[in-house]
This record gives structure tokens, C-alpha cells and sequence, in this order.
């Protein structure tokens, strides 16, 4: 059978040189079909036919471009991770199954045995739990420190030492890390300086700007926004995502590219809903830190906030997630949680809709009791993932959770 195929009607690449990320997140990374379709399209396929077995050994032995299997190639997946790299300032980026994928890619790409890590010691619960017990078994040690402790980053880099990885503003405590003086402490050492730009987005930080040399994305939260699919992203220049995209043709923690059309889509609105985030999430930290009941606020918008300054200069907004203490222990807080109304009790967090969660029985539950503490999980702590409701339904639920502290 002979398959016609149809003339394409030129249609010119858009002219992106020097805009905004607010326009990169609408028109980068859009390549229209023969069906010259505006909206994005989407290619739910395992695998690929070509027009004879010569062009099948091009593909498969690198000799022609094309796509070969979903595993690794696929227009759908290529269309976002272009789009986030265009956003990010990197070179290429290798969208991965989840956010943990994405870190776990990068450090089996790029590390071996005998390697040495040294990691913020406020990450994502698991990332810690992926350092500390999955990656020593392969011999790749990793040394935990303070986010903003430069002395004690200086102490931990040794002669093995190949990554530094963080996350900022960190979770839950949104703490904040001099990125610069990181990357020159990298580079000094010959290490790559790996940053989790999940909290912020490039629409809020651009960590390339500030030396970074790989950034990782969940794109479940933010790039998502809507809670709907699990995807993780890596972005970096072309030689060390050649590396990481080589581990996923062979290993397979592969987004799929329903879940990447979803991402891709997501994208578009991500700028909006940042902003939106970033209002909300101001307006309560502030109204949360005038509470009786409330000990501390965690929120880098705040002028209390130790790195208040730090992340002025190097974010252009404050971000959707805060944290709080209530006066009490777990008890005090889990009433708190459970008297809201409308916010929703889960971990996951970038939604349209404001989350809330006790990071020390959910995100950082498996942390022990020693690492909690070092890291200030506090057992009176509770996260907020801040949505776009209106702001005064955010206040009147939260209000619900401190009168539950009265009784």
C-alpha cells in the first residue's frame, strides 16, 4: 500500500530571538503538521515506520535524524522539552516519568562509584532518601548541609566531590542559597552545580543566570499546575544532557507523551498563575505571621525572612509555598489541618488549588527522627502550597484551623 502524503503549506518558524519568557512559554517548542493545526499536537504512539529498511538502520545507528521509539524519541516529548528549555536559558532539556526520575537520571548519568554529592540538607524528603540509601549502595557518597552554611559547604567539597545539588527556595522551610557563590564553589572544585528550580519556575528564577550548570524540574507541580500527570524534566548544555538522555534510551523513566502534551499545554499559563501564586501567597504569609497562634512563618517574601534581600535580587517573585508553625505539637497541628474546610489535605503541591500538608508524617516522613531536626522539621510544622482561590476564602479557612487551637 502506497500512503500519499500531502504537500505542506509553508508556514515561517516564529521569529523568537529576545523575547520574554512570558512569550517563550506560549510559542516556543511548537512544530505544526501537515494538518497545520494551531493548537499542539499529539502523538500517542509506541513507535515509528519508516519508508524502507535502510531508513530503519539510519535511525536506530544515528545516521538520520528521526523518530525512532517513544522510549526516547517522540514529537509530543520533544515539543515541551524544547519549550521549558527555551524558558530555562539551557541548550536541551531530557523530560523524564517524575521529578525523582529526573534527579535519579542525572546522578546515573553523570556519576560512578566512588563519587561523592553534597546536597542542601532541606530537600524533598525522598531526594534525601534517594541519596542516602539507593545511591551509597552503588558507592556514591553524599555529605548534607545547610542550605545557606557556606563555610560548611566549603568543609564537605573533597577531591571526590562531582555535584552539588540543591533546591530553592528549599522545601518546606523556603530557605534560600546564594546560587553564584555556590557555582563558584563548584567550578573551583571541577564539580557541577545542580539546582531544583521546582519551587520557583523560570518564571521566578533563572538559575543558568547565576552559574548553575544542570536545573531539574517535578513538572507534576508548577509546569503542570492542575495536579493532572507525574513528569520530572532535566535541562543543561548539549554534552551533559547527551549523557542523560543515553541513560533514558537504555533505562526508560520515560514521560509519556500524553503526560507531555498536558506539561506542554500547562506551559502557556504558567506566567499568569506564577504571579497569581505569588500574590496570594504574600497576602497570607503576612496575614498568618499576625496570628497569636502562629509562631513562626517560613516565606522568603516576608522582610523577616533572613534571606529576604537575597531573594529579591535573585527571584522576580517570592513563590506559592510557605510554611508555618503552630504554638503546640503534632497534635496542635493535625487539628489545625483537619479543621479546613476547602483547602485540600495532600502532599503534592504548584496546584490551582491551595494544598496543605504536615511535612513531618508526609513529604519528610521517612526521615529520621536526628535528620528531621537538622533539617527544622519541626513537629509543629505545616506547609501550604498556596493556590489562586480568592484571597479572603483562604483567610476565612484558615481561620477555621486556628479556632481549633482555642478549644
Amino acid at each position: 500500500m502506497t500512503h500519499r502524503r500531502e504537500e505542506h503549506t509553508f508556514i515561517p518558524e516564529p521569529d523568537l530571538e529576545g523575547v520574554s519568557v512570558d512569550t517563550l512559554a506560549v510559542r516556543a517548542g511548537q512544530h505544526r503538521t501537515s494538518e497545520l493545526e494551531h493548537s499542539d499536537a499529539i502523538f500517542p504512539t509506541s513507535s515509528f515506520v519508516y519508508g524502507s529498511a535502510a531508513q530503519a538502520a539510519a535511525r536506530f545507528g544515528g545516521d538520520e535524524p528521526g523518530n525512532i521509539y517513544s522510549r526516547f524519541t517522540n514529537p509530543t516529548v520533544k515539543a515541551f522539552e524544547e519549550r521549558i528549555a527555551a524558558m530555562e536559558g539551557g541548550d536541551r532539556a531530557v523530560a523524564t516519568a517524575s521529578g525523582m526520575a529526573a534527579i535519579l537520571a542525572t546522578c546515573m548519568a553523570l556519576l560512578e562509584q566512588g563519587d561523592h554529592v553534597v546536597c542542601s540538607r532541606g530537600v524533598f524528603g525522598t531526594t534525601n532518601v534517594l541519596f542516602q540509601k539507593y545511591l551509597a549502595k552503588f558507592g556514591v557518597a553524599t555529605t548534607f548541609v545547610g542550605l545557606t552554611d557556606m563555610d560548611g559547604w566549603r568543609e564537605a567539597v573533597t577531591d571526590r566531590t562531582r555535584l552539588l545539588f540543591i533546591e530553592t527556595p528549599s522545601n518546606p522551610l523556603c530557605e534560600v542559597a546564594d546560587m553564584t557563590a555556590l557555582a563558584e564553589l563548584a567550578h573551583a572544585n571541577d564539580a557541577l552545580f545542580v539546582v531544583d528550580n521546582c519551587f520557583c519556575t523560570p518564571v521566578l528564577q533563572r538559575p543558568f543566570e547565576y552559574g548553575a550548570d544542570i536545573v531539574i524540574h517535578s513538572a507534576t507541580k508548577y509546569l503542570d499546575g492542575q495536579g493532572r500527570c507525574l513528569g520530572g524534566v532535566v535541562v543543561g548544555n548539549h554534552q551533559l544532557m547527551e549523557e542523560v538522555f543515553g541513560f533514558l534510551r537504555s533505562a526508560g523513566p520515560t514521560m509519556s507523551p500524553f503526560n507531555a502534551w498536558i506539561f506542554h499545554k500547562g506551559l502557556e499559563t504558567l506566567p499568569i498563575r506564577m504571579r497569581a501564586h505569588c500574590e496570594n501567597a504574600l497576602q497570607l504569609a503576612r496575614w498568618l505571621e499576625q496570628q497569636p497562634a502562629v509562631e513562626k512563618v517560613y516565606y522568603a517574601g516576608l522582610e523577616s525572612h533572613p534571606q529576604h534581600e537575597l531573594a529579591s535580587r535573585q527571584q522576580d517573585g517570592y513563590g506559592g509555598v510557605l510554611s508555618f508553625t503552630v504554638r503546640g505539637g503534632q497534635p496542635e497541628a493535625w487539628a489545625f489541618i483537619d479543621a479546613t474546610r476547602m483547602v485540600s489535605i495532600t502532599a503534592n503541591l504548584g496546584d490551582v488549588k491551595t494544598t496543605i500538608t504536615h511535612p513531618g508524617t508526609t513529604t519528610h516522613g521517612r526521615l529520621s527522627p536526628e535528620d528531621k531536626a537538622l533539617a527544622g522539621i519541626s513537629d509543629n510544622l505545616i506547609r501550604l502550597s498556596v493556590g489562586v482561590e480568592a484571597l479572603e476564602d483562604l483567610k476565612n479557612d484558615m481561620r477555621r484551623g486556628l479556632q481549633a487551637l482555642e478549644t
